[in-house]
């Protein structure tokens, strides 16, 4: 598959850019994908919720009331579960919920993911680009330019570069990120997927 190259002005640049099928033409894999997205969104989870059961809530164990003749069901010390201000029986505990998937898992859900992209016309070649200086604002118009304004987008860049970052940074919706640094959930997140042209080098790279 070819891709026209534009310019950040939103002008063709007089050449298209050939994907590499290894990347972008595999036969994707659906579950690989459930599992990489499941994984990231878990790491996502602080997972710091915690109740007091009976043995850390503080309270007197005097026995409410005698264990016969009362005609009801017998009742231990004020910290039960079953009144109001006890303890809660088996509450949520801290807890980690990442969990883990082998490397080759992880590399297959990425290339699928960046295959529905390529097979679904939502990427978008540009130009090597940098800002001067930062300002939303430029960022602004380049996505008015490509009429992607309001819309999810993942600018792929090949390094660092902040003037582009922090001027993307309060725009709802963009985001930016590295080659190597690509995952899953990002891609498959954006309705349009910006590449810049020396990312290609460096996503040949990570995944060859």
């Amino acid at each position: 598959m070819e891709l026209v190259v534009y310019k950040i002005s939103g002008e063709e640049a007089g050449r298209k850019i050939k994907l590499n099928d290894s990347i972008f033409g595999i036969e994707p894999n659906d579950h690989a994908i459930y599992l990489d997205v499941k994984l990231i969104q878990a790491n996502k989870r602080q997972g710091t919720h915690s109740a007091k059961e009976r043995s850390q809530l503080s309270g007197s164990t005097r026995k409410v009331k005698r264990q016969k003749g009362t005609g009801t069901a017998r009742m231990g010390d004020i910290k039960s579960p079953i009144l109001r201000g006890g303890a809660r029986a088996f509450g949520p505990r801290p807890r980690n919920y990442g969990f883990k998937i082998n490397k080759k898992v992880k590399q297959l859900a990425r290339l699928s993911a960046l295959t529905y992209k390529a097979k679904q016309n939502e990427i978008l070649v540009v130009e090597d680009f940098t800002f001067d200086t930062i300002k939303t604002k430029q960022y602004v118009d380049l996505l008015n330019r490509f009429e992607l304004t309001g819309k999810k987008t993942l600018l792929v860049l090949p390094k660092i570069d902040s003037n582009i970052y922090l001027s993307s940074r309060n725009i709802q919706k963009s985001k930016v990120t590295l080659a190597d640094s690509i995952n899953t959930y990002e891609v498959l997140n954006a309705n349009k997927l910006i590449i810049a042209e020396s990312s290609f080098s460096e996503l040949e790279k990570m995944f060859s």
